[in-house]
């Protein structure tokens, strides 16, 4: 009962430990199931987001983009997948040379107990035992002749011991091969899914850019008048945000030169600008659902590679009737208005400064106090083609950064 009971207890120790080296991924791992998961609800935001007004006639710039995006996305989504498969093919190799190990180990533990066993059968009577320590030829030899008894007996519980442990994590590391392999081949179905969505959206990319390259020309046209309304914008934001730090100087007292460049805070501004700069990578998305469809930096256009695009901040592609929500607290630092274009908020947060624009409505006003998350207004919506897009930026003084240091896995 008790050599029972003892089993038992091995059997769930060894389980416990192999079950955690086992089961619980690799750190790689982990971060790759993290990746992928993040890729497939990028990919059901797509869907949801870039195709949800089928019905919208939309322009064959925006289709190429929205195909473009979404290409690359399941791209990487394959990319990481396969990675993960690799991993899990690497892992499985090592459990099946542990297996083997573990077998041949048990079997020369098995083999050693076993003659063990006969040894001490043939010598186990009272009798022989009594003989063998009358024969001595002291007590000090007795007591050594007891004390090896003695240790025989443990030795031999002990190799009893190790049988039974390398047998149950024999078995658990059997079961965690076989929860790799049923997970190596559920990756390895998914991605064949995959593969055959990114052929129909390859073919459907191919279709339309043989329409767009006929008239190459009133493409770029189009993409070089994006670029140059954004490029308008940022340089109003710049020169406000150059006349908000001339301003602080002049109340501060002090001197304000054309090289002025630090917006001069207040005890109150500092201890904001401290809490923004301990939030960076955490702050909440300026919209509650979004794809960031451009990025921060300058690069090349998707459509017509030679054009290159500067973009200060990102462009995410949101619902319609998105409400845009402050990324952190501030204070309303103007409303931007725009002849061709829809308004922008400026919200300053000590020296730093966050920007949202093209904005279909506006609830606040300049000089309000707004706190993390507090809707500000409203995405504009392209009547003409349905999208939503928000041009979000993060200034550090005048000086841009790139938002996605800034924004929650951005």
């Amino acid at each position: 009962m008790q050599h029972k009971f003892t089993y038992k207890i091995v059997f769930l120790v060894a389980l416990f430990f192999c079950t955690s080296l086992s089961f619980s991924q690799s750190k790689k791992q982990q971060e790759l199931e993290d990746r992928r998961q993040e890729l497939r609800r990028e990919i059901q935001q797509i869907n949801s987001l870039l195709t949800k007004n089928k019905s919208q006639q939309k322009s064959q710039l925006t289709l190429i983009e929205d195909l473009n995006y979404k290409v690359s996305v399941r791209r990487n989504l394959i990319k990481v997948t396969n990675q993960q498969a690799n991993l899990l093919t690497r892992e499985i190799n090592d459990n099946q040379n542990k297996i083997s190990e573990l077998r041949e180990e048990l079997a020369t533990l098995k083999d050693n107990y076993s003659k063990m066993i006969v040894t001490s059968y043939k010598s186990k009577s009272e009798q022989s035992r009594v003989m063998f320590l009358l024969s001595s030829s002291n007590f000090q030899q007795a007591y050594k002749r007891v004390k090896y008894i003695n240790q025989y007996a443990e030795y031999q519980k002990e190799q009893g011991e190790s049988i039974k442990t390398k047998t149950a994590e024999l078995q658990v590391t059997n079961t965690a091969l076989l929860k790799q392999k049923a997970d190596k081949q559920q990756l390895i179905s998914e991605n064949k899914v995959a593969q055959v969505e990114l052929e129909k959206e390859l073919k459907q990319h191919e279709t339309l850019m043989a329409s767009i390259n006929k008239d190459l020309s009133k493409y770029a046209t189009q993409i070089k008048s994006r670029q140059a309304e954004a490029s308008r914008i940022d340089r109003e934001i710049e020169r406000i945000i150059k006349e908000a730090i001339a301003s602080s100087n002049a109340k501060s007292g002090t001197k304000s030169t054309s090289k002025s460049t630090a917006y001069a805070m207040t005890p109150e501004d500092k201890v904001l600008a401290n809490s923004f700069v301990t939030s960076k990578g955490k702050l909440p998305w300026p919209v509650e659902k979004g794809i960031v469809k451009l990025r921060y930096g300058r690069q090349p256009s998707p459509i017509v590679k030679t054009i290159m695009i500067q973009s200060n901040g990102v462009r995410i592609a949101t619902e319609k009737n998105a409400k845009v929500r402050a990324v952190f607290n501030g204070e309303v630092y103007r409303i931007i208005g725009s002849k061709n274009g829809n308004p922008s908020v400026l919200i300053r947060h000590g020296n730093y400064f966050t920007a949202y624009s093209n904005l279909g409505k506006i609830y606040v006003k300049k000089g309000d106090k707004v706190t993390t998350k507090q809707e500000i207004g409203e995405v504009f919506t392209n009547p003409s083609n349905g999208q939503t897009m928000l041009s979000f930026s993060v200034f550090n003084n005048s000086k841009t950064e790139n938002p996605a240091s800034w924004i929650f896995k951005m």
